[in-house]
């Protein structure tokens, strides 16, 4: 390697450093890119990366409809009766109160994408039902955590239509490939953090645990409507059935995902013109969020290519898959236990290498889905997650508690996606 390759290298750690500080993701990504380009006397290379991303159609409309109608959920209050319904039957079960909890989580956050958004909905009346059944704290924390898996098995989560985009198939056909083992990570969440909740004693219960009351969702106006909860389903039960059963319904996932928001509308007779508001407001935060990273990956990746380091990288893959498999798990998985996020290091690797993975005996969908699982399986045992972070606060325990119960499980999850994946 030469000078600019090391410098890459560098360059590399320094972004390492900056997610690691908490520093914005978006800012670490873009300069350190751009200044890779201009070192390499191609500058604009990476601001033709910026602009190559900013007009993704495929990626802008998945990703920013959905934010919309996530949006549109928690205004008409659709994902607080989709929770309060699913909740209902469970209180009672004692120990397993935890893998029920932590299925209704998976199960919700298909609908309901975003982690945070889906932990806050569920965490909210899932956390209290727990403590009042006599699970600790901690246990009640990581059962809704390990559950936050589910997104990946929406079309609105950003890495679908990415590696989608990237392999050439449907985003629909990339969920079906990669749904086996992402419910199978799941399955390592339940049954796995179910285990080490016992293991730790979370059954036997804590008589000062409480929760922070202002974290909680509040029920002054909030009365639970069937009809609302079914809202949610909507989109993904018209992906679904349009792609499986009945073709003459199969449509865009933008074109789902419009067509639940109406259906809220009507639903729930709201004000036409907050509503409006409230679907445009998500669609903006989609893109100024996530196509923001992806973005900003982009120009990080391009700065990569220009430095020489990429092609260096993906020589060396070349030489055996199985470092490209194992480089595609835990690589990702580290990044995401010590960021406490996957998606920037998940998408600087899709848009870097896995291009690549058939000159290494694999495929695009194959290793675009790995690398994304095992960011996800980090940022669940991250302490420094966001949502790990949420749930502690309205548990009211320490981060490090919660993860506790979710590493061993996740890792293994990594493990097994390594081996049976590509």
């Amino acid at each position: 390697m030469g000078i600019t390759e090391w410098v890459a290298v560098l360059a590399i750690f320094a972004v390492i450093y900056g997610l690691i500080k908490r520093y914005e993701t978006r800012l670490v990504l873009i300069a350190s890119g751009l200044f890779l380009c201009l070192i390499s006397w191609n500058l604009i290379g990476g601001l033709d990366a910026f602009a190559k991303s900013m007009t993704n159609n495929s990626l802008v409309m998945a990703i920013c409809s959905s934010m919309g109608f996530a949006f549109v959920a928690k205004y008409t209050n659709a994902d607080r009766s989709l929770v309060h319904y699913l909740a209902s039957p469970i209180r009672g079960l004692g120990i397993f109160l935890i893998p029920v909890c932590t299925v209704i989580t998976f199960f919700v956050n298909i609908a309901i994408p975003s982690a945070a958004g889906c932990a806050a909905a569920v965490g909210s009346t899932l956390i209290p039902v727990m403590l009042r059944a006599g699970i600790k704290p901690a246990g009640a924390a990581a059962a809704v955590l390990a559950g936050t898996i589910g997104s990946y098995l929406s079309p609105g989560t950003s890495h679908n239509p990415y590696v989608a985009n990237m392999a050439g198939i449907d985003v629909m056909d990339f969920i079906a490939f990669h749904a086996p083992y992402s419910v199978m990570v799941g399955v390592f969440g339940v049954v796995g953090t179910l285990i080490m909740c016992f293991l730790l004693g979370d059954h036997k219960g804590d008589k000062n645990a409480t929760v922070d009351e202002s974290k909680l969702q509040k029920n002054d106006d909030f009365v639970p409507s069937p009809i609302r909860a079914l809202v949610p389903l909507v989109p993904i039960t018209i992906l679904v059935v349009g792609n499986v059963w009945c073709p003459f319904i199969k449509m865009g996932v933008a074109q789902a995902m419009v067509l639940g928001a109406v259906i809220a509308l009507c639903v729930a007779r709201c004000n036409p013109q907050t509503f409006t508001k409230e679907f445009f407001a998500g669609t903006g935060k989609g893109y100024a969020d996530v196509m923001g990273i992806i973005i900003a990956a982009g120009v990080f990746a391009a700065g990569l290519k220009t430095a020489g380091l990429i092609d260096v990288f993906v020589s060396a893959l070349k030489e055996s898959n199985e470092i490209a498999r194992w480089g595609g798990s835990i690589g990702p998985f580290l990044m995401g236990v010590i960021t406490g996020s996957g998606d920037a290091a998940t998408l600087a690797f899709n848009e870097t290498v896995t291009p690549h993975a058939k000159d290494f005996g694999m495929t695009i969908e194959g290793l675009g889905g790995l690398a994304f699982l095992a960011g996800a399986a980090g940022r669940t045992m991250s302490p420094l997650a966001g949502v790990t972070i949420l749930v502690s606060g309205i548990a009211m325990v320490s981060p490090v508690e919660i993860v506790k119960r979710t590493a061993l499980p996740m890792f293994l999850a990594v493990i097994a996606c390594a081996i049976l994946m590509v």
